[in-house]
């Protein structure tokens, strides 16, 4: 596959800042992270928060659409979205309560979640609180997690989706990052991210992801079917057996994941998500008018970006918690 377009050395260039902002929709919540000695902590997350973080601290120009409760929980959130500037100009205050994720970690420090979620305001997006359209120097447009298959909010979201596509300016990039305990039927949600798959020119999605949504499927093979229905580049995260990427031009790469000592796994896929959007934001492979670049690029130049992803969620395996690297932190251990 040709590589003419894109010089692959732009998508590890540390600190280098284009032109260019990133848009990403959906939950902001808090994570209740049990202690050794019993007690919980309390810490912002929300896959698409922790990608919105993540993006912030590589450098990318990032607006939040979440909503954002009321309450001591809400001034958590909006203080450590402002603390790593994440721009909130998008944000919607509501006075519904916070969301709160119970995590428990496994002996393999995996993490598991238990959500009290009932009414409150992630879920509760009117078409109203969300833009007509975004700005002409939109890039991309991310979104996923439970927000994006959650009622009632979740066609509102949907239906941004289609606005922003209809614009022909941003990319669309999805990462369903699925929930079950807190989503309808398998059955709805594969019809829902049937819609949004063609919508999409980026998806990243896991392998645990794909196992509920299309169990008893190899993931590359879905990837692959996916990548014919609309998207440019499918990635599939593998865990410790890396990465798969797959172009609409039937290009393919794989990566491995890079060794580390893991604190937790918690927030790596969100890393992941970031450092892919960002390595693409580099590339000059973002925005609808570089769809044909990203549409014919090959392993020369996808390698460096999804060694970039894995690199970034890789470093935050090695911290406690959501906590993503800076391009700084990248630069230093590529």
């Amino acid at each position: 596959m040709s590589d003419q377009h894109v010089n692959s050395n732009e998508t590890v260039e540390p600190g280098r800042d284009r032109a260019g902002e990133v848009y990403v929709a959906g939950e902001a919540l808090i994570d209740l992270v049990a202690e050794p000695d019993g007690r919980y902590r309390a810490v912002p997350g929300g896959s698409p928060a922790n990608v919105a973080v993540g993006l912030a601290r590589l450098g990318a120009p990032t607006h939040l659409l979440a909503r954002l409760g009321s309450g001591a929980f809400g001034r958590v959130i909006r203080e450590h979205l402002a603390a790593n500037d994440v721009l909130l100009d998008a944000a919607v205050s509501t006075s519904d309560p916070t969301t709160l994720a119970v995590v428990t970690l496994d002996d393999e420090a995996r993490a598991t979640y238990d959500f009290y979620a009932d009414g409150t305001a992630d879920w509760g997006w009117t078409e109203a609180e969300l833009p007509t359209q975004l700005p002409p120097e939109a890039l991309a447009l991310v979104t996923g997690s439970i927000a994006a298959a959650r009622e009632p909010g979740a066609t509102a979201l949907l239906e941004l989706v289609r606005r922003v596509r209809g614009q022909d300016g941003a990319s669309i990039v999805l990462d369903p990052n699925l929930r079950p305990a807190l989503l309808p039927t398998r059955a709805q949600v594969q019809a829902r991210w049937d819609e949004l798959i063609a919508l999409a020119d980026v998806v990243k999605v896991s392998d645990e992801d794909l196992a509920w949504l299309v169990p008893g499927t190899d993931p590359v093979d879905v990837a692959a079917g996916w990548a014919a229905r609309g998207p440019a580049l499918v990635v599939v995260t593998l865990g410790a057996a890396g990465a798969h990427a797959v172009t609409s031009t039937g290009a393919t790469v794989e990566v491995a994941a890079r060794p580390v000592d893991v604190a937790d796994t918690v927030g790596a896929g969100d890393a992941f998500t970031s450092g892919l959007v960002d390595s693409l934001r580099l590339a000059g492979l973002l925005g609808r008018r570089h769809r044909d670049r990203l549409d014919t690029a090959g392993p020369a130049t996808l390698r460096p970006i999804l060694d970039r992803a894995a690199l970034t969620a890789a470093l935050t395996c090695t911290r406690v918690g959501a906590d993503p690297p800076t391009a700084e932190e990248l630069a230093g251990s590529l």
